[in-house]
């Protein structure tokens, strides 16, 4: 068999690389300007290599009986790693991914293709425009992982923003997203202040050495209005390849402190990463 080849494409926002994995005989990386995407193991849907996308894939394990189907809207494609898991470990669910990058959704789509019967609708939109227009209550879950190169964008940051998503989201429904950032954490404190004007219920997910400031690094967001059980995830992210800690109640709204909510007005990108922060410089 012929040894995969790296594929190197200009995108609509950049460079996108495709390098195969030697490890692994299906498996490539994503990149985009240097900065990792995504990870997919084609014959493997189930296999998550990413630490944050390991805590997304925990957070969709328990937000509903286990295999049973659900609406997911992810913004924010990527290789779409995650639709690809929730379709191998809920059959049957209906998942809409919106991706700005229409040409980086074309070389997915080209060079590590979804199988037809998924239940995976792709659009080549604005995640805040696609938010907007979408129905109201028609999503389960709703998985924010959108980055401009390294960066979350400015107009995901909102409390209009916030309001939009949980329009769309069932009553029950769960809000996740994937955010970066580092001491002092500004950045990740004013979401936590943000998504805390929507949603009763807060958690988040993050390796403890990023939350005492040694390091930037990504963490995860869960906001919902129902209770979730947040014991059920802090053993399953406490047991995970890479230990995370879930913080949640009077911590986490110690940990947001005297933060602002985010206005549209006022709304600032997540802060861009150190040089070499996830492994590629």
């Amino acid at each position: 068999m012929d040894e995969p080849i790296p594929v190197t494409r200009d995108v609509d926002h950049g460079t996108a690389k495709l390098m195969p994995d030697v490890d692994r005989e299906r498996a490539w990386l994503l990149t985009v300007d240097g900065a990792p995407q995504s990870y997919v193991d084609l014959d493997a849907p189930t296999h998550l290599e990413f630490e944050y996308a390991r805590r997304l894939g925990h957070v969709l394990d328990t937000v509903a009986a286990p295999g049973s189907a659900l609406d997911a809207l992810h913004l924010g494609g990527g290789a779409l790693t995650l639709p690809r898991y929730l379709a191998a470990t809920r059959p049957g669910s209906r998942q809409d991914v919106v991706e700005a990058d229409r040409a980086l959704l074309s070389l997915v789509v080209e060079k590590l293709p979804v199988p037809d019967d998924a239940g995976i609708t792709l659009h080549g939109a604005d995640a805040r425009a696609w938010l907007e227009a979408a129905p109201a209550g028609s999503a389960d879950v709703l998985i924010a992982d959108v980055f401009g190169g390294s960066r979350v964008p400015a107009h995901l940051t909102s409390t209009a923003y916030a309001r939009a998503a949980e329009r769309v989201l069932r009553p029950g429904g769960v809000y996740l997203a994937n955010l970066a950032d580092a001491s002092p954490f500004d950045f990740l404190r004013s979401q936590l202040a943000t998504f805390a004007t929507v949603f009763e219920e807060l958690a988040l997910i993050a390796e403890p050495a990023v939350l005492r400031g040694r390091r930037f690094g990504n963490t995860v967001l869960v906001a919902s209005h129902r209770p979730f059980d947040t014991a059920v995830l802090a053993r399953r992210t406490a047991a995970d390849a890479f230990p995370a800690r879930v913080m949640d109640g009077s911590a986490l709204r110690e940990f947001t402190g005297a933060a602002e909510p985010v206005q549209d007005e006022n709304a600032v990108p997540s802060p861009k990463p150190p040089d070499g922060a996830f492994g590629i410089g």
